[in-house]
């Protein structure tokens, strides 16, 4: 129960962090930029706790779903000396205007958020999910570089006593079968692979692999590592058919030399290198979820509402991830190291999600500032080329007040269903 707890903490540690920077990158820019900042808050609803440092006030709040800054002025000004125009959608565009008015003092119209040049803007709406991207690179470096990837590693998990096609279904030996030439020399469960033929192993298994797969029908020297001390065992692989995984990451079956036993699993630290990689891979899988982000939510309900099973690497809400982390941390059958991978592991999922997930191009997300302060930039451009001497007015985002609305909407019916399918469908960790 304490660890169900632990992971559970861990998670929710992680996320407030997570959020915490997030808006701290916007409050950093924005502060640097000359944007005046009235609220830096942690979570939505009722005011836990508050502090006022300077014209900012810095709190938490009540429910732990994001967070946000207030900035004055977020929106321009309306037209002046035309008639306001009727209707529901008029009316949420002009009070989404009056509102922003409210918040600019006389003299402070300079610090406007909308008064800021396009690429200040841009900056102070990217800094938040930039600060996501750095938290999800440190921490896939440490799973990486500190802890290490699950990997085979060149250490003798099993070995056979018989060789079998790599396509066979058989569990036990047949007298036709050939003799195991790793059973026959001696090789045990445990030994750890030092050298093949003189050339140094290391902590690469495929250097192993190739090198006996490299020697059909040749007698090599191989030694290993038993109880600490080196052991020097001869065997000659034999040729026949054997798995490999291929650099696209699929199966395929090729002929060559086998001995007859089984790579054991551990932890492979990787180069520093390697986290680049991992990380635009990580953006670029994540990206693809929110591609199909609605054929996925009709999954959930389908699963949630009917007898569909969960698609375990399908979109989870809040609920379900302190599900997985309590469910991991409290798997006491799986070794510490590999529940630390895990919960890391989640963190940074979070993080990448919140840096993709954030930077698309609608209102209330950064990313739909950040396309306004474009499309900005771009008239000033166009009317510097072709209209010399005239001024492009300020980008109108409160004109997309009713996207803007609709977009909440189905965020919050979103949210809802991953709490519902989180509650009566979960997800389990393993």
């Amino acid at each position: 129960m304490l660890l169900l707890l632990f992971g559970i903490v861990v998670i929710l540690v992680g996320i407030g962090v997570s959020i915490g920077l997030h808006e701290l990158g916007h409050l950093t820019a924005a502060k640097i930029f000359g944007v005046k900042v009235t609220q830096f808050m942690i979570g939505f609803g009722n005011t836990l706790w508050s502090r006022k440092k300077g014209e900012t006030e810095y709190g938490v709040k009540s429910l732990p779903i994001g967070g946000y800054i207030a900035m004055i002025g977020m929106f321009p000004p309306g037209p002046d000396g035309r008639p306001a125009k009727r209707g529901r959608i008029a009316e949420l565009i002009d009070s989404a205007r009056q509102s922003s008015a409210e918040t600019v003092k006389p003299g402070e119209e300079n610090r406007a958020f909308y008064a800021a040049a396009p690429w200040k803007r841009v900056i102070i709406m990217f800094a938040g999910p930039f600060m996501n991207l750095v938290i999800a690179v440190f921490v896939i470096g440490i799973i990486a570089v500190g802890v290490g990837i699950p990997s085979s590693i060149p250490v003798v998990d099993a070995v056979s006593q018989c060789l079998k096609p790599a396509d066979s279904t058989s569990t036990t030996c047949a007298a036709s079968d050939p003799v195991a030439p790793a059973a026959r020399a001696g090789l045990k469960a445990g030994d750890r692979l030092v050298s093949i033929d003189g050339h140094a192993v290391g902590d690469d298994y495929q250097t192993a692999s190739e090198l006996i797969g490299a020697a059909p029908g040749r007698t090599i020297s191989v030694v290993v590592l038993r109880d600490g001390h080196d052991v020097t065992l001869s065997m000659t692989p034999v040729l026949s058919s054997k798995a490999i995984t291929g650099a696209d990451g699929k199966q395929k079956i090729v002929q060559a030399g086998v001995v007859g036993f089984s790579f054991a699993q551990g932890y492979v630290r990787q180069p520093l290198s390697s986290v680049p990689g991992a990380v635009g891979t990580q953006i670029s899988q994540t990206t693809g979820v929110f591609l199909n982000l609605p054929n996925r939510m009709v999954q959930v309900w389908n699963a949630a509402f009917g007898s569909q099973q969960r698609d375990a690497n399908g979109p989870v809400g809040l609920i379900g991830v302190g599900r997985l982390a309590g469910d991991v941390a409290s798997n006491t059958s799986a070794p510490f190291i590999a529940r630390l991978e895990w919960l890391l592991s989640i963190v940074a999922a979070l993080n990448i999600s919140l840096f993709v997930f954030n930077l698309v191009p609608l209102l209330p997300l950064d990313g739909g500032h950040i396309l306004g302060a474009l499309w900005e930039q771009a008239k000033r451009w166009w009317f510097a080329a072709f209209r010399r001497g005239q001024k492009p007015k300020h980008v109108d985002m409160a004109r997309l007040m009713p996207l803007t609305f609709g977009v909440v909407t189905v965020l919050i019916a979103m949210e809802l269903l991953l709490a519902y399918a989180d509650l009566v469908k979960p997800i389990s960790a393993g």
